[in-house]
Formats: structure tokens, C-alpha cells, sequence
């Protein structure tokens, strides 16, 4: 155990601890603090626990300290650092017969604006399971590291002509600063980068692994050419045709990439999330990503001029061959290899010029449902093999060259987009399917099931009229595969992940081309890691060759084995692939032989509990599974899937803004005219000029103006960012940490409230006062507490272990703030007694500890502990006192309910009856009265029946 050294408190004078005993039992200990004053204003600090200590000239200019957070954050800080409180042992170190529990952030990209309150909202609720996993026994891996390369700090670069090296080293310094600050028990000793060359060493080992297996290959593909950035950008990082960083044009360009083949894995990756414990809402995300398929694949043969069938032929996917006789175009992607054979010359300009307007679009702007579609015919025709109708081809950019066949059969009758498309170019709408669902008037497209009509040919011989839709679908895919015009398909929306960015700041691809034939060569592993070459010019070229083609001594080399000249890949790894692996290097960190111990990784893996936001729910999600199992195939890993259970933690939106609508004149306009307003001015109004009316907020001034309030994503752009070393200098980090899991649930999103700091920050300051007292005059705290070595009472064994039993729950089913409420019901409760016995408060502070580690710490030292808490068992709760001993019996009198008196669960009829007759509210209808009978169900009631009194005939 790790043991607190003395000088952890300064030496301070002794008080009697009866003479503060009934200084804090008296009326001080119920003080409410003055409010926090905000950020910007300079601040006296004291500890004071009273107001009457501060001069009224100074009140205003006072930040009275509800405990003095300042020196025991840092001096706990210091000590774990020093003492290495939270490092994981090596598995040599390791008792490994105790169980696991591996809890992991998706660790961050360290970028230059830092850390914002919305942060530490997820690393708050791992620290807090991580705590209470140690102190339940458990051996804890709670690592944490940096996802550090990728294109802000080489865009940085290019910017300033600082080297990304140089930026992400200064940022990660700042993210670890001020995640120290925040009290997490990460294991530091473990961190890594994925910047480090023995690092990335293992990234490019899996490359090669990957190169090996024929799931890493080069093809000529479509990708989003961004030129100002010099790169190639994921479809997930285009927006509206412009870059998501910058705002830079996109256009559609052929290049050779690198691809990996993760559709190999598909259905491995579909079916084994069955057994995940991950939301629902995200696994249905990576099926739709996925998005697995059954059909057909139906050729329609291509006619020449004279209307006869040629060799071509366009291959289309469908997964309705029920409608096939209502097909009344095909439609090419403007990709289509088989365009340029196919196009008339009188139409060939207009096809090329729609060719070059929509490679300027992203894949995600072309599939729009609400966009207006476009497209332009081909001049030619193919013919429907199921009834030999020539159908015209069409060129159409909401057709994509990546997915499926790169064509599609429209039948506007029964697909909105076909539908919109024909009615726009007045092309033939055929119905062919018919339910109760569809309108009488045929005037909207039906895209469900039904019974097949219009659906017969003598000439072909297929006739699906009356058929239900599933059974017409499957004589249609039986008659093709017999009449060899087409074949049963499976298909995917997945496609293979584009793996190669044209950038500096990545990891080098660890291949070489032959000079002589351009032949791809990996290099040896024993020559890994290939580092980066050192630039002074990391912009962009210009001519889509990336900026490592210009070291140029790097890039001209020999292959190993041969000798032979040889040309460098130039282009780097996504940002992706450093994060797919890093859960696994965390078991092993140091590991120069191998990506991961094969013990250590039997042990560790997987991952328990995974946290991050939903914005990473498909894609690092996905390819870390790809590159799992692939690494499982090879026997790296020895399990399916790398993280066992994934939470979600919501967002922290900054907080509400409210604001007053403006007509042309200048005038307020309440809130509820804005639409007629057209688009009317807005002004922003402060909150202390804002006030709750019912549901909504008005102006103070003017009751009759409605605000609109609204809370919006951090953001600089905005000014709504908060910053948690702010927040940490004037609250304490157990303050921050103990608010933001006090929110709400850890799922929801959430609206910032600096003010909603206050309330848990009186909370630990009232929890620090009643353990440790009132502070000295000097508004310094003995290095005790004031609690007693005496046997507690039931009342408090009760109390105690329901707050045991219910903090317990709450973190375990990570319903933090529900957690918190109970501690906060305790001290209420404690507060009452007249003594505070040792063994009700001891565990009390364990409870506390993985909420607010920095205060526990420091009144488990006042508590007389010579070693840190962190690993001190957590507290069990004994089942006898949850039991109720007591209830409380509502008491009757003539059949009315007159009050109620609390009973012991066997109580007696004769023991209730006595208790009520000596209660005052019930007292009052009993004396002096003649009772006639009692009706007591045990538990239940007890119904007292008093004798009638009797009136004389003639009395008043």
C-alpha cells in the first residue's frame, strides 16, 4: 500500500474538540454561502465559513470558499503523480486470479483550443467506475492517450509554418494538464500516441498483415478530391459539396488508392453485433452502414441503331424483381464504365458536360432524398428481358458508380425517386403491384407489397399476375438464372474503406514500387517502423501528388530482397488507422516484439466498458471490429469483438441564450409572431433581464414579449465555450465533476448552467464541515476530524447502508446523478444527530470517493489512514438494515381517516390503539370517548368505531 507522507498537510494548531464539536452543532453549521460571483471578476479569497468574518465593504469582492478545494486538489494531485497511485502492474506484478475490469475513453484528438466542460463529461463517468471497480477488488486498466495524427495540425502547419510535430506535442502537454487537474486515475505510465514511431510501428505491421491476406489492394476509384487541402476526403468529411474543415470546393476525381476489403468481413461484421452490449440505436446505425441485401442481378440487353440486341449488356441489382414488368428506363451512374459505349453521338456533349457537373458533387449529395433530381438521356436503349420492351437509358447523378452495378431498372411507379425522375422527364409510369395501402388514383408512387398486375408476357412466357409480391419475386429470379439472364445476389451498401490520404501528417505506408515494372513490394517488417521523413515544405503540391513526394531522398530507395530502384508509397494512412488498434496496445505499451503479449491479451481483452460519443457509432466503431477480426483470423487476439459493452454519453450544450424578436421599426415582437415575421432581426438578452412566465421566458420589463431560448453545441464560433480550468479555479475539480454527473442521466443530452455549479459545490462543502468542522480563526482546519469512537444508533446503521445500497446500484448501472442524491439525503440525515460515530463516516467517505476523490482523500488522511483510499474496500451494504422495522398505520375514527402513527411491523392491536390515543392530532378525537369496537388489519389500518353520543329531546 502506498503510504502518505507528512507532508501532505502543514502542522496547525489544535483546537479542544469539544469546544468545536458545539461550534459546529450549533447554528453556524447552517450557513448558506454567499453566491459565487462570475468568472471575470477579480476575487479576495478566504476561507471563511461565516459571512460575519468579511467586512460589508469587502462582501461584494469576496469569494467565500465552501472548503478549501485550492490546497487539497493540488496536494492529491502531486501525491498520485509522485506515488503512482493508479499504475496497472505488468502481468509479472499482476495477481491475475482476481478479476479484470478494463474501462476506456475513446481517447481524444489533442487539439489546440483544449479541453471545454463538455469533455470530461464521459472520462468523468469511466473514472468513477474505474474507482469503484479497484475498491471492489477488481485489477483496473484505465489508460488514456492521443489520437494525434490527421489534418488540423497539418492544415496548423501550412498556416503558421510551424512543424505538426511541434503543435501536437504543445497540445498533448495541454490535454494532460488539465486532465491531471480534473483528478482522473488514468495510469499515465501506460500512455501512448499514435504520433510515436513505436507506435505506428504496429500500425504498419497491420498493414502488412492485411497486404498478405489480399484485403489491401490499389484500384482506380472515384474519390472527393479536395485541392486546396491536397487531399482525398472521406464521403463522411464533405459537406454540401465544400470540405467540413475550411469549407474548401470538392470535386469527384479517378485516382489509384489504396483500399482495404472490409466487405470480406460483412456479414461477420452484421451478425456478431447480436451479442454486443452496445445501444440499440447505434447497432441498427451499423446495420444500416452495412446494409445487407437479397436479389438479383437482371441483364437488359443494350440495342444498337437497327434495334437489335448487342453484346453489351447493363447489369442492374434489385431487390424488388417483383416489379420488374413495370420498368420503364434504366438509369447509368455518370461513372458507368459502360457510358462512353453506349452514348449516341448526338447526345455525347450533353452527357459530358453532365458528367463533369456532377463529379463536383459528394456521394452524400447526389443520394439526397430531398434534392431535386437531374439527369440526361443517353440516345440509346436496352430491352427488358422479361417482356422485350426497349426501354430508354438514362444518365442521372442520384445513381452512384459505387454502389451496386452502377444502374439501376427505375419503376416509377413504385419508387419515389424513379417517380419524381419520370414525372419530371415524362417518362412511362407502368403500375404493376396493387394493395389496399396504394391510392385509387394512381397518382403516388406505392412501395410496399401487394398482389401483381400487368405482369404477364406470351412472348417470354413469365406470367406473375395474382402472385403476392414474395412469391412473384421468386418466380422472377428462378425464370432469370433459367433463362441465363441474370443471377440470385446478395449485396451490401458497405464499401471497401479508402485507406490513403494524400497529406505529411500520417503514417507512411510501408510499401515500395519497382522502378523497373512499378511491381508493389511491402518491405520487411524487420525494417518497421518507417518513419517519417523530416519536411520543411508539408503544403500541398498542387498536382494530387501528396507532400511526401518531395523528399525526394526518401522517396528514391532499393527494395531489400533485390536491390533493385525503387519509388517510396507518397501517400500516408488515414487518421483512422492509428485508432482501430489502440485498446490493444494499451495492454502491452512497451512491447518492442510483439503488437500485444498473447497472456496479457487473453487477460485484458476485451474491452468491458467503451465510452465516447455517438458520432463515432459507425465508422471508428466499424473499422476497429474489421481490424479486430482480421487480427483474430491471424491469432493476435483471442476474441471476436473488442469492446464488450459501449456507452454513449450525451452532449453538453452550451448554455441557453435568449432572444428577443425585432420588427423593422426596432421594436420588441414576441416570440410566437416570428414566422409571420418573415425573417425578423434578433437580439440577444441577458439572463438577468429575463424571466420565467409559465413555460416560456419573457422580458422582465415587458412581461408581454416572449424570448426564444434555445441552448446550441459548444462552439468558439457561437461564444458559448466553457472552460473547465475556469470552472476548476473558481469551484474545484471535484466541484465540476460532481455537477456534470449530477445533470442528468449520463445518455441525455444536457444544457450548461454555471449558476447549477453552486448547488454541488455547497454540497461538499456542507459534507466537508460536518466531518471536519469549522475552520479556525484563521480560517485554517485541524488535521482531524470531529467524529467519535462510539457505537452508532439504528437510525444511523439505516441510513448509512441505504446510501450504500443506493450509490452502489446507481454507479454500477451508471445512473450517477441518482447516486449523488442519496449522498446528499445522508449528510441532510446526518446533520440531525447529535454525534457522528467513526464507523457511519468512514464508509461514508469511501462512498464519496469515486464522485469527489480529492476531498475523500483528504478526510480519509484527517481520519487517522496512513495509505491513500483508492484501493480500500467499498463499502457492502447488509441486508438487515434495509429492512423497515417501522410503517406508518393511517388510523381511522368512525370510518374517516383522521391521521396516521408510526408502528413496528408486529405490532399489537392493544400497542397501535395506545400509540394513537397518545398521538396529539388523534388524541383529540378519542378523549373522553366510549369506544365500541376495533377493526385492526395488521399492517393495514386501524378503524376505531365510538359509541353514538345520546341528545335529549328539547336540549340545544
Amino acid at each position: 500500500m502506498i503510504q502518505i507522507q507528512q507532508w501532505l498537510l502543514p502542522p496547525q494548531p489544535l483546537a479542544s474538540p469539544l469546544h468545536r464539536r458545539s461550534l459546529l452543532f450549533s447554528g453556524h453549521r447552517h450557513h448558506k454561502h454567499s453566491s459565487a460571483l462570475s468568472f471575470s471578476k477579480k476575487l479576495l479569497v478566504c476561507n471563511c465559513a461565516t459571512s460575519d468574518s468579511v467586512s460589508e465593504e469587502s462582501k461584494e469582492v469576496v469569494k467565500v470558499r465552501a472548503y478549501p478545494f485550492h490546497e487539497i486538489e493540488q496536494r492529491w494531485q502531486k501525491f498520485w503523480d509522485e506515488n503512482r497511485t493508479f499504475r496497472t502492474p505488468d502481468n509479472d506484478e499482476l495477481d491475475t486470479s482476481k478479476p479484470k475490469f478494463y474501462v476506456l475513453d475513446m481517447f481524444p484528438y489533442p487539439s489546440g483550443a483544449g479541453l471545454h466542460v463538455g469533455h470530461p463529461l464521459g472520462y468523468t463517468a469511466t473514472d468513477i467506475l474505474a474507482r469503484l471497480k479497484r475498491m471492489q477488488g477488481f485489477n483496473v486498466l484505465h489508460p488514456m492517450g492521443w489520437d494525434a495524427f490527421g489534418l488540423p495540425a497539418e492544415q496548423y502547419a501550412i498556416e503558421t509554418g510551424t512543424h505538426p510535430k511541434i503543435t501536437t506535442f504543445k497540445n498533448i502537454d495541454r490535454f494532460r494538464t488539465q486532465l491531471k487537474s480534473l483528478g482522473f486515475s488514468f495510469d499515465w505510465d501506460r500512455e501512448i500516441s499514435t504520433t510515436e514511431p513505436d507506435y505506428y510501428k504496429w500500425t504498419q505491421w497491420i498493414f502488412l498483415q492485411l497486404l498478405k491476406k489480399g484485403l489491401a489492394y490499389q484500384a482506380e476509384v472515384p474519390v472527393n478530391w479536395c485541392p486546396a487541402l491536397g487531399t482525398v476526403l472521406a464521403n463522411e468529411e464533405v459537406v454540401d459539396g465544400v470540405s467540413e474543415r475550411g469549407g474548401h470546393p470538392v470535386i469527384r476525381k479517378p485516382m489509384k488508392q489504396w483500399m482495404l476489403k472490409i466487405t470480406a468481413y460483412a456479414d461477420r461484421l452484421l451478425e456478431d453485433l447480436e451479442d454486443l452490449d452496445w445501444p440499440e440505436s447505434i447497432k441498427e446505425m451499423q446495420r444500416n452502414w452495412i446494409g445487407k441485401s437479397q436479389g438479383v442481378e437482371v441483364d437488359f440487353r443494350v440495342l444498337g441503331r437497327d434495334n437489335q440486341e448487342t453484346d453489351a449488356k447493363v447489369t442492374v441489382y434489385t431487390t424488388r424483381p417483383d416489379t420488374i414488368f413495370g420498368v420503364t428506363y434504366l438509369v447509368l451512374a455518370p461513372e458507368h464504365p459502360l457510358l462512353s459505349s453506349v452514348v449516341s453521338k448526338a447526345q455525347q456533349s450533353i452527357v459530358e458536360e453532365y458528367k463533369e457537373i456532377a463529379s463536383r458533387k459528394s456521394d452524400l449529395e447526389r443520394t439526397e432524398l430531398q434534392k431535386e433530381k437531374s439527369g440526361v438521356f443517353s440516345g440509346c436503349y436496352a430491352r427488358n428481358p422479361v417482356n422485350g420492351e426497349a426501354i430508354p437509358i438514362w444518365v442521372a447523378d442520384y445513381v452512384l458508380g459505387s454502389y451496386g452495378t452502377g444502374a439501376i431498372m427505375a419503376v416509377p411507379a413504385h419508387d419515389s425517386r424513379d417517380h419524381e425522375f419520370a414525372k419530371k422527364y415524362n417518362l412511362s409510369i407502368h403500375w404493376v403491384v396493387t394493395s389496399d395501402e396504394c391510392c385509387d388514383d394512381f397518382e403516388k408512387p406505392f412501395s410496399g407489397e401487394g398482389d401483381v398486375i400487368n405482369s404477364s408476357s406470351s412472348e417470354t412466357g413469365l406470367d406473375i399476375n395474382g402472385l403476392h409480391s414474395k412469391e412473384a419475386a421468386n418466380k422472377v429470379i428462378e425464370w432469370v438464372e433459367k433463362t441465363g439472364n441474370g443471377n440470385r445476389k446478395v449485396n451490401y451498401k458497405l464499401r471497401d474503406w479508402l485507406f490513403a490520404r494524400q497529406r505529411y501528417w500520417g503514417e507512411p505506408i510501408p510499401v515500395v514500387f519497382l522502378d523497373e515494372n512499378g511491381e508493389t513490394i511491402p518491405i520487411p517488417e524487420t525494417e518497421l517502423p518507417l518513419t517519417l521523413p523530416e519536411l520543411d515544405d508539408f503544403t500541398p503540391t498542387g498536382t494530387g501528388d501528396p507532400p511526401l513526394s518531395k523528399a525526394v531522398s526518401w522517396v528514391k530507395t532499393v527494395e531489400s530482397n533485390s536491390g533493385k530502384p525503387a519509388t517510396r508509397e507518397t501517400n500516408t494512412m488515414p487518421q483512422w488507422a492509428g485508432s482501430c488498434w489502440y485498446y490493444l496496445r494499451f495492454m502491452d505499451p512497451k512491447n518492442s516484439t510483439q503488437l500485444v503479449d498473447k497472456k496479457k491479451e487473453m487477460y485484458w481483452g476485451p474491452v468491458d466498458v467503451y465510452v465516447g460519443g455517438a458520432e463515432h457509432a459507425v465508422l471508428h466503431l466499424l473499422y476497429s471490429r474489421f481490424w479486430h477480426k482480421v487480427l483474430y483470423d491471424i491469432g493476435v487476439v483471442s476474441t471476436k469483438e473488442p469492446f464488450k459493452c459501449v456507452i454513449n454519453q450525451g452532449i453538453i450544450l452550451g448554455e441557453v441564450q435568449y432572444m428577443a424578436c425585432k420588427d423593422q421599426d426596432g421594436n420588441y415582437v414576441s416570440a410566437e409572431f416570428f414566422d409571420a415575421l418573415g425573417e425578423p432581426k434578433q437580439e440577444r438578452i441577458p439572463e438577468e433581464k429575463v424571466t420565467k412566465s409559465g413555460n416560456s421566458f419573457v422580458l422582465k420589463d415587458d412581461p408581454s414579449i416572449r424570448l426564444i431560448a434555445r441552448a446550441h453545441k459548444m462552439s468558439k464560433s457561437r461564444g458559448n465555450v466553457v472552460n473547465p480550468d475556469d470552472v476548476v479555479a473558481e469551484y474545484g475539480a471535484d466541484s465540476l465533476r460532481l455537477y456534470e454527473m449530477f445533470m442528468g442521466p449520463l445518455r441525455d443530452s444536457k444544457t450548461w448552467n454555471t449558476s447549477g455549479i453552486e448547488g454541488v459545490h455547497r454540497f461538499l462543502g456542507r459534507s466537508w464541515r460536518l466531518i471536519v468542522g469549522l475552520p479556525l480563526s484563521d480560517g485554517t482546519y485541524e488535521n482531524q476530524t470531529v467524529t467519535v469512537d462510539e457505537k452508532p444508533s439504528l437510525e444511523q446503521l439505516k441510513a448509512l447502508h441505504r446510501c450504500i445500497d443506493k450509490v452502489t446500484d446507481e454507479i454500477e448501472a451508471t445512473r450517477f446523478n441518482t447516486g449523488i442524491s442519496a449522498m446528499m439525503e445522508f449528510v441532510n440525515f446526518a446533520y440531525k444527530w447529535d454525534k457522528l460515530p467513526r464507523s457511519i463516516i468512514e464508509p461514508f467517505v469511501l462512498l464519496l470517493s469515486p464522485y469527489a476523490p480529492h476531498m475523500a482523500e483528504e478526510i480519509w488522511f484527517r481520519l487517522g489512514h496512513s495509505t491513500s483510499l483508492a484501493y480500500e474496500p467499498f463499502p457492502k451494504a447488509n441486508p438487515a438494515y434495509l429492512q423497515d422495522t417501522t410503517i406508518t398505520l393511517p388510523v381511522q375514527i368512525n370510518g374517516k381517516t383522521r391521521g396516521t402513527v408510526q408502528v413496528e411491523v408486529s405490532c399489537t392491536e392493544d400497542d397501535a390503539f395506545k400509540l394513537a390515543s397518545l398521538d396529539q392530532k388523534l388524541s383529540k378525537y378519542l378523549d373522553g370517548k366510549t369506544v365500541k369496537k376495533r377493526v385492526y388489519v395488521p399492517g393495514k389500518i386501524l378503524n376505531v368505531i365510538l359509541e353514538r353520543e345520546s341528545t335529549k329531546v328539547g336540549s340545544r
